[in-house]
């Protein structure tokens, strides 16, 4: 059930007035620290992100998930497999019928993407390309609808996520099949561009034009 107003803060809901949009609320989540979990692993809810002020991929996608279901987005998820499982989380919307997300990651290349994908399954091939690092390369994907959890509290609660977490795990992905030539390809790539630049972000990709 969509909360209404007097279930947030009113800390909470100036966040929620002031960021409107996928755009706006990508720019946000940006602004936050990422989450590097030196305290120990968590899984954060949208309140505890905002009191903490920072967030990683999961916990980003949450926060969009909550801002953005007030201003008529469905609070869908899309998971991503690897096969070293590093897996990523984004949150994903329509408008005009064509697929984008927000997102918060370490790599450039893994953040949102402007609405231009005609399916799910093309937005999530769009990562395929930047996901490829020294160990990740992606094997499936699921876009999984949080009002499937019920009435869990994914939003307001202070305790982490770890439902919430087994949930997007075990939820069933449908697989993403690449050549292992176009892997070898890329990991190639990446290994001489972070052999030459060990602190740079790679934003190398031809169609970074389609990120938000």
């Amino acid at each position: 059930m969509l909360p209404d107003r007097s279930s947030f803060t009113a800390a909470e809901w100036r966040v929620i007035e002031k960021y409107r949009t996928p755009r706006q609320v990508q720019k946000f989540l940006r602004e936050l620290s990422y989450n590097r979990e030196e305290e120990g692993d968590s899984q954060y809810s949208f309140r505890q992100v905002l009191q903490r002020r920072k967030a990683h991929c999961l916990e980003a996608a949450l926060v969009a998930a909550v801002i953005l279901e007030q201003h008529g987005y469905p609070p869908l998820l899309l998971s991503f497999e690897s096969v070293d499982e590093l897996d990523h989380v984004i949150f994903v919307f329509q408008e005009n019928g064509l697929w984008g997300s927000v997102a918060r990651s370490r790599d450039a290349g893994l953040h949102g993407r402007k609405p231009v994908f005609r399916t799910a399954r093309d937005l999530a091939w769009s990562y395929y390309d930047p996901y490829v690092d020294m160990t990740g390369r992606i094997t499936g994907y699921a876009v999984v609808d949080l009002n499937e959890m019920g009435n869990y509290d994914w939003r307001f609660s202070k305790r982490n996520l770890w439902k919430l977490e087994k949930f997007l795990i075990d939820y069933p992905h449908r697989k993403m099949v690449s050549s292992d030539k176009r892997y070898q390809k890329l990991l190639s790539r990446y290994k001489e561009f972070r052999e030459r630049y060990p602190k740079k972000q790679a934003t190398y990709y031809d169609d970074k034009h389609l990120w938000m």
